[in-house]
């Protein structure tokens, strides 16, 4: 138990540069608080003892302002950083090194007891702040939820995940590179394929513009007949593109 306290203590000061030292982070840190006290009613709940893994749970709830259902399984060294609002449900998973923000959801879509409801998150998954994770998929290692992103399917292994619904706008290289932390999940230069998308089209069609009126005047210059179509507002592909980033 000590030892898992010293990592999560290690672990909080290693990614929090507002830490400042070890008896700063185990007196004022409720994420902490709520991980040491999901513990206990974990412990309690594998033994049977439902309603008292329950009470620490409302205890723990009332204090760090996050709830962990007893049922949930924390990995280690799993931060949960302001963490106010945090909601962990019961057949959820969260692998070692994980970081949840403030307002996360880790929810169930169905109403069936006794089924896997909740998500599984993978070694090293970073969760920013509200993001929904909604349903019983596996979010893979080291992949990056946006904040405020609502994700109800499975997000492959060191991707970015961003948007309501959520879509992948980053699948990183499986290197070492691609498991440095980030925080809130923000990937420096991820770049988002629905804005990449549209640029392509905008830059597409100005070419096409270009393409057409050089065609047009070749006509005109050989002498061909080329009846003239009443001239529409000019694409300005700069300002459009800027619009998208």
């Amino acid at each position: 138990m000590f030892s898992n306290l010293r990592d999560d203590i290690r672990n909080i000061l290693q990614r929090d540069p507002a830490a400042r030292n070890g008896w700063e982070v185990l007196t004022c840190y409720p994420g902490l608080h709520a991980v040491i006290m999901h513990s206990w009613a974990h412990a309690c709940w594998k033994l049977n003892l439902k309603w008292i893994g329950r009470f620490i749970s409302y205890v723990a709830r009332v204090i760090t302002g996050i709830e962990i259902h007893p049922g949930a399984v924390i990995g280690r060294r799993v931060f949960i950083d302001h963490g106010f609002g945090v909601v962990i449900g019961e057949t959820a998973v969260v692998g070692d090194d994980c970081t949840i923000y403030q307002g996360v959801t880790l929810g169930g879509t169905t109403l069936v007891a006794g089924t896997k409801r909740h998500p599984t998150l993978e070694r090293g998954v970073i969760v920013g702040a509200g993001a929904q994770v909604l349903g019983a998929f596996t979010v893979g290692e080291y992949a990056k939820i946006g904040s405020n992103a609502v994700v109800i399917k499975p997000v492959p292994g060191g991707a970015t995940a961003v948007g309501n619904p959520a879509h992948i706008i980053r699948k990183e290289d499986q290197s070492r590179s691609a498991h440095l932390f980030a925080a809130y999940g923000v990937t420096p230069n991820g770049d988002d394929p629905l804005s990449k998308a549209l640029r392509g089209l905008i830059d597409h069609v100005a070419r096409q513009d270009e393409q057409i009126e050089r065609l047009t005047n070749t006509m005109r210059e050989a002498g061909l007949c080329c009846p003239k179509v009443e001239e529409g507002d000019k694409l300005d592909s700069e300002q459009l593109n800027r619009l998208v980033d």
